[in-house]
């Protein structure tokens, strides 16, 4: 797949079937567009396209940080493996949020990217102010000789697919039911740092985590059933991970740490990646260290129960 990020890295192919949005996450409803974006490729012997923009367009327009559910790295690795065949990302500043919709279609879609057809969500909106829509989309596509495929909301179960429902089921600790609408567990990738090292005084060794990109969303807090991919190795591990301020020792910051079963190997440096795949309770204090080591081996009996009879999706990357 050909990345693209950065006005200086993108060029025109008029034969691309593209489509907008910041797809973050990637999830099932974004997995829908680019099945329909793949098949209109094909069929026109065109380039299927995703334009996505970085940072998120509310953490511009609105002047809070938005938790991102996927960082640009992680969308791209994603789109590759949905079999994308170009990735570009737009660099959103306030001067682009204030493009007027036609401007926005002319000069960017049409004459920087280059595009023969855009497949888009029923609901796209584009340009200043969120003013242009579909129906202003086909009108241009009139003039500017492009085909315009609109695409309606998927939904699972009662929940319509959105970044934003996926956000919320995670801040709420629902790891599994936001991987209902992923279509896969959400992660996170990290390199490991060096820690306090007390876990491995009560027999429980953790590997810390320094997540890759600063917004991107941490679950809630509390302890997780985990795989731990390890890229370089090309190993995976089923392990449990506590997020949170470990106030038996009494932490203050926010840490992500995780024990992998059965392994001892150094990771100090070695970037991993976490697939969430249930949560198992919240974080507690604990009057001793021989206290919280009893609760652990309870939680890894339950982790390894879960991970052994669970029904998750295959990781994707």
């Amino acid at each position: 797949m050909k990345r693209e990020i950065g006005w200086d890295n993108i060029s025109r192919d008029d034969s691309s079937v593209l489509t907008v949005g910041t797809f973050d996450g990637v999830h099932r409803g974004h997995q829908a567009i680019i099945s329909y974006l793949k098949q209109r490729a094909e069929e026109r012997g065109g380039t299927a396209t995703v334009v996505s923009f970085d940072p998120h367009p509310r953490s511009v327009v609105h002047g809070r940080e938005v938790d991102l559910l996927s960082t640009v790295e992680e969308r791209g690795d994603l789109l590759e493996h949905f079999g994308v065949d170009r990735f570009v990302v737009v660099p959103f500043t306030k001067a682009f949020a204030h493009l007027p919709p036609v401007e926005y279609v002319e000069e960017i879609l049409v004459q920087r990217i280059g595009l023969c057809e855009i497949t888009v969500g029923y609901d796209h909106a584009f340009g200043r102010n969120r003013e242009g829509d579909v129906d202003l989309l086909r009108e241009l596509g009139k003039t500017h000789d492009f085909e315009v495929d609109v695409i309606p909301a998927q939904q699972i179960g009662s929940d319509v697919v959105s970044s934003s429902r996926v956000r919320s089921l995670l801040r709420g600790g629902e790891v599994s039911s936001a991987a209902e609408l992923l279509g896969r567990p959400y992660d996170m990738r990290g390199t490991v740092e060096e820690g306090a090292k007390r876990g491995r005084t009560i027999g429980y060794p953790t590997a810390n985590i320094d997540v890759s990109d600063a917004r991107k969303l941490v679950p809630k807090i509390g302890v997780y059933a985990v795989r731990v991919h390890r890229p370089s190795a090309g190993e995976t591990h089923a392990g449990m991970m506590n997020i949170g301020r470990r106030p038996t020792f009494d932490g203050m910051d926010v840490t992500a740490e995780v024990h992998i079963f059965d392994f001892e190997a150094d990771l100090y440096g070695e970037t991993i990646r976490v697939e969430f795949l249930r949560r198992l309770r919240n974080e507690q204090k604990f009057e001793s260290a021989d206290e919280l080591a009893t609760q652990l081996s309870r939680d890894e009996e339950h982790c390894r129960q879960v991970i052994e009879t669970g029904n998750f999706p295959d990781p994707v990357v």
